[in-house]
Protein backbone atom coordinates (compact mmCIF):
# COMPACT_ATOMS: atom_id res chain seq x y z
CA UNK A 1 0.00 0.00 0.00
CA UNK A 2 1.27 3.21 -1.24
CA UNK A 3 -0.30 5.93 1.08
CA UNK A 4 0.51 9.89 0.01
CA UNK A 5 -0.87 12.93 2.29
CA UNK A 6 -0.83 16.46 2.35
CA UNK A 7 1.85 17.00 -0.15
CA UNK A 8 2.74 20.11 -0.92
CA UNK A 9 6.18 21.59 -3.53
CA UNK A 10 6.80 24.86 -4.90
CA UNK A 11 9.55 26.36 -7.23
CA UNK A 12 10.65 29.33 -5.56
CA UNK A 13 7.09 30.81 -5.27
CA UNK A 14 5.34 28.73 -7.71
CA UNK A 15 3.31 26.38 -6.17
CA UNK A 16 2.89 23.20 -8.27
CA UNK A 17 1.35 21.13 -5.08
CA UNK A 18 -0.09 22.11 -2.45
CA UNK A 19 -2.89 19.78 -0.55
CA UNK A 20 -1.94 16.22 -2.53
CA UNK A 21 -3.47 13.27 -0.72
CA UNK A 22 -4.34 9.76 -2.11
CA UNK A 23 -3.64 6.10 -1.45
CA UNK A 24 -3.13 3.15 -4.22
CA UNK A 25 -3.51 -0.75 -2.87
CA UNK A 26 -1.97 -3.39 -4.44
CA UNK A 27 -2.99 -4.66 -7.98
CA UNK A 28 -4.24 -1.44 -8.23
CA UNK A 29 -3.26 0.48 -12.09
CA UNK A 30 -3.95 4.36 -11.50
CA UNK A 31 -3.59 6.80 -13.90
CA UNK A 32 -2.52 10.56 -13.13
CA UNK A 33 -3.70 13.02 -15.39
CA UNK A 34 -3.67 16.35 -15.62
CA UNK A 35 -3.03 19.61 -17.81
CA UNK A 36 0.71 20.58 -18.49
CA UNK A 37 2.51 22.45 -15.36
CA UNK A 38 -0.46 20.25 -13.59
CA UNK A 39 2.58 18.53 -11.38
CA UNK A 40 2.26 14.96 -12.84
CA UNK A 41 6.38 14.60 -13.04
CA UNK A 42 6.99 16.34 -10.25
CA UNK A 43 4.62 14.10 -8.01
CA UNK A 44 6.17 10.85 -9.11
CA UNK A 45 9.34 12.05 -8.58
CA UNK A 46 8.43 12.66 -5.39
CA UNK A 47 7.31 9.43 -4.80
CA UNK A 48 10.77 8.11 -5.82
CA UNK A 49 12.30 10.47 -3.80
CA UNK A 50 14.30 11.95 -6.18
CA UNK A 51 13.35 15.29 -4.96
CA UNK A 52 11.61 16.21 -1.09
CA UNK A 53 8.57 18.00 -0.75
CA UNK A 54 8.32 20.69 1.45
CA UNK A 55 6.13 19.18 3.66
CA UNK A 56 3.50 16.04 3.66
CA UNK A 57 4.47 12.82 4.02
CA UNK A 58 4.73 9.40 1.51
CA UNK A 59 5.09 6.03 3.48
CA UNK A 60 5.38 2.18 1.45
CA UNK A 61 3.69 -0.40 3.93
CA UNK A 62 4.18 2.03 6.16
CA UNK A 63 7.94 2.71 5.16
CA UNK A 64 8.38 6.11 5.45
CA UNK A 65 9.95 7.58 2.67
CA UNK A 66 11.94 10.60 3.95
CA UNK A 67 12.41 9.10 7.18
CA UNK A 68 14.15 6.41 6.23
CA UNK A 69 14.57 6.71 2.11
CA UNK A 70 17.15 3.19 1.69
CA UNK A 71 14.43 1.09 2.84
CA UNK A 72 11.32 3.14 1.11
CA UNK A 73 13.80 2.72 -2.29
CA UNK A 74 13.92 -0.86 -2.15
CA UNK A 75 10.17 -1.18 -2.39
CA UNK A 76 10.33 1.20 -5.70
CA UNK A 77 10.23 1.01 -9.58
CA UNK A 78 10.83 4.25 -11.36
CA UNK A 79 10.62 4.75 -15.00
CA UNK A 80 11.59 8.48 -16.03
CA UNK A 81 9.98 10.42 -18.83
CA UNK A 82 13.21 10.55 -20.20
CA UNK A 83 15.48 7.62 -19.16
CA UNK A 84 19.43 7.64 -19.41
CA UNK A 85 20.71 4.07 -20.46
CA UNK A 86 24.47 3.00 -20.71
CA UNK A 87 24.49 3.02 -24.52
CA UNK A 88 27.60 1.00 -25.09
CA UNK A 89 26.24 -1.59 -23.16
CA UNK A 90 24.56 -4.43 -24.90
CA UNK A 91 21.23 -5.09 -23.06
CA UNK A 92 22.21 -8.04 -21.16
CA UNK A 93 24.70 -6.46 -19.54
CA UNK A 94 22.82 -3.50 -18.68
CA UNK A 95 20.30 -5.00 -16.85
CA UNK A 96 22.43 -7.70 -15.29
CA UNK A 97 24.21 -4.34 -14.20
CA UNK A 98 21.02 -2.41 -12.86
CA UNK A 99 19.93 -5.74 -11.40
CA UNK A 100 23.84 -6.20 -9.19
CA UNK A 101 23.14 -2.06 -8.50
CA UNK A 102 19.75 -2.62 -7.12
CA UNK A 103 21.70 -4.85 -4.57
CA UNK A 104 19.85 -8.27 -6.55
CA UNK A 105 20.73 -11.66 -5.02
CA UNK A 106 23.75 -12.89 -8.21
CA UNK A 107 22.01 -16.41 -8.28
CA UNK A 108 18.14 -14.62 -8.82
CA UNK A 109 19.59 -12.24 -10.82
CA UNK A 110 19.22 -14.11 -14.28
CA UNK A 111 15.90 -15.19 -14.13
CA UNK A 112 14.63 -11.87 -12.78
CA UNK A 113 16.81 -10.25 -16.38
CA UNK A 114 14.92 -13.12 -18.14
CA UNK A 115 11.57 -12.98 -17.24
CA UNK A 116 11.72 -9.25 -17.74
CA UNK A 117 13.07 -8.96 -20.95
CA UNK A 118 10.13 -11.71 -21.85
CA UNK A 119 7.38 -9.04 -20.39
CA UNK A 120 8.71 -6.40 -21.87
CA UNK A 121 9.08 -8.10 -25.59
CA UNK A 122 13.00 -7.54 -25.60
CA UNK A 123 14.25 -11.07 -25.64
CA UNK A 124 15.36 -11.10 -28.95
CA UNK A 125 17.50 -7.87 -28.17
CA UNK A 126 19.44 -8.94 -25.96
CA UNK A 127 22.80 -8.91 -27.08
CA UNK A 128 22.23 -5.65 -28.79
CA UNK A 129 24.33 -2.73 -28.10
CA UNK A 130 21.62 -0.24 -26.73
CA UNK A 131 23.20 2.43 -28.90
CA UNK A 132 21.94 0.48 -31.76
CA UNK A 133 18.26 0.59 -30.61
CA UNK A 134 15.43 2.46 -31.45
CA UNK A 135 13.89 4.94 -29.17
CA UNK A 136 10.76 2.93 -28.56
CA UNK A 137 12.83 -0.21 -27.82
CA UNK A 138 15.41 1.93 -25.45
CA UNK A 139 12.26 2.70 -23.24
CA UNK A 140 10.73 -1.03 -23.43
CA UNK A 141 15.14 -1.56 -21.94
CA UNK A 142 14.16 0.95 -19.34
CA UNK A 143 10.36 -0.07 -18.44
CA UNK A 144 12.19 -3.95 -18.19
CA UNK A 145 15.10 -2.23 -15.85
CA UNK A 146 12.17 -0.47 -13.55
CA UNK A 147 9.83 -3.75 -12.90
CA UNK A 148 12.79 -6.21 -13.09
CA UNK A 149 12.84 -6.58 -9.05
CA UNK A 150 9.03 -6.91 -9.06
CA UNK A 151 8.81 -3.80 -6.50
CA UNK A 152 6.02 -2.88 -4.25
CA UNK A 153 5.32 0.02 -6.05
CA UNK A 154 5.92 0.84 -9.95
CA UNK A 155 6.23 4.72 -11.37
CA UNK A 156 5.74 5.39 -14.50
CA UNK A 157 6.24 8.69 -15.58
CA UNK A 158 4.34 9.62 -19.33
CA UNK A 159 4.76 5.97 -20.14
CA UNK A 160 3.14 5.94 -23.68
CA UNK A 161 5.10 8.40 -24.70
CA UNK A 162 7.71 6.87 -27.12
CA UNK A 163 6.74 3.68 -27.23
CA UNK A 164 6.00 2.07 -30.42
CA UNK A 165 2.86 0.12 -31.76
CA UNK A 166 3.53 -2.67 -30.93
CA UNK A 167 4.06 -1.79 -27.16
CA UNK A 168 1.55 0.43 -27.06
CA UNK A 169 -0.89 -2.24 -27.82
CA UNK A 170 0.56 -4.92 -25.10
CA UNK A 171 0.85 -1.96 -22.73
CA UNK A 172 -2.25 -3.29 -20.98
CA UNK A 173 -1.12 -6.91 -20.70
CA UNK A 174 2.28 -5.92 -19.58
CA UNK A 175 0.78 -3.64 -16.14
CA UNK A 176 -1.64 -6.27 -15.79
CA UNK A 177 1.14 -8.50 -15.05
CA UNK A 178 3.02 -6.28 -13.19
CA UNK A 179 -0.05 -5.14 -11.21
CA UNK A 180 0.19 -8.75 -9.76
CA UNK A 181 3.47 -7.53 -7.68
CA UNK A 182 2.75 -3.80 -7.99
CA UNK A 183 0.95 -1.04 -7.07
CA UNK A 184 1.31 0.35 -10.14
CA UNK A 185 1.20 4.59 -11.16
CA UNK A 186 1.11 6.03 -14.47
CA UNK A 187 1.29 9.60 -15.58
CA UNK A 188 0.69 10.36 -19.46
CA UNK A 189 -1.70 12.55 -21.68
CA UNK A 190 -3.30 10.08 -23.80
CA UNK A 191 -6.29 9.65 -21.44
CA UNK A 192 -8.26 7.35 -24.20
CA UNK A 193 -5.36 4.93 -24.60
CA UNK A 194 -4.81 4.83 -20.46
CA UNK A 195 -8.58 4.21 -20.34
CA UNK A 196 -7.84 0.59 -21.95
CA UNK A 197 -5.89 -0.46 -18.94
CA UNK A 198 -5.81 1.89 -15.88
CA UNK A 199 -7.94 0.85 -13.19
CA UNK A 200 -8.39 4.54 -11.41
CA UNK A 201 -8.06 7.83 -12.76
CA UNK A 202 -6.41 10.82 -10.51
CA UNK A 203 -7.10 13.95 -11.64
CA UNK A 204 -4.61 16.84 -10.63
CA UNK A 205 -6.10 20.19 -10.67
CA UNK A 206 -4.60 23.35 -8.94
CA UNK A 207 -2.26 21.60 -6.61
CA UNK A 208 -4.91 18.89 -5.63
CA UNK A 209 -6.36 15.44 -6.40
CA UNK A 210 -9.70 17.08 -8.02
CA UNK A 211 -11.54 13.90 -8.90
CA UNK A 212 -10.71 10.31 -8.26
CA UNK A 213 -12.87 8.35 -10.99
CA UNK A 214 -12.95 4.28 -10.63
CA UNK A 215 -13.25 2.76 -13.85
CA UNK A 216 -15.61 -0.51 -12.47
CA UNK A 217 -17.81 1.99 -11.47
CA UNK A 218 -18.13 4.30 -14.67
CA UNK A 219 -16.80 1.98 -17.36
CA UNK A 220 -13.87 3.47 -19.81
CA UNK A 221 -15.95 5.82 -21.99
CA UNK A 222 -17.84 7.38 -19.17
CA UNK A 223 -14.32 7.44 -17.37
CA UNK A 224 -12.64 9.25 -19.99
CA UNK A 225 -15.39 11.73 -20.24
CA UNK A 226 -15.43 12.61 -16.28
CA UNK A 227 -11.66 12.93 -16.85
CA UNK A 228 -11.82 16.14 -19.28
CA UNK A 229 -14.72 17.65 -17.48
CA UNK A 230 -12.21 17.62 -14.50
CA UNK A 231 -9.08 19.26 -16.07
CA UNK A 232 -11.57 21.53 -17.86
CA UNK A 233 -13.20 22.78 -14.78
CA UNK A 234 -16.30 22.10 -16.39
CA UNK A 235 -19.49 20.33 -13.54
CA UNK A 236 -17.57 21.15 -10.56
Amino acid sequence: MLEVRNLAFSYGRRSVLRDVSFSVSPGEIVGIVGTNGAGKTTLLRILATLVYPDGGRVACNGVDAFARPLRYRKQMGYLAENPALYEDMTVKKYLDYRAHLKGEADKRIRRRVTEAAALCRISSFMRSAVRHLSAGMKRRVALADALMLRPRVLLLDDFLAGLDYSMRENAGAVLSEAAAFSSVIVTGHEIADMAKFVTRFLVIKDGVVAKSISLSEVGAEAAVAEVRKAMEGVGK
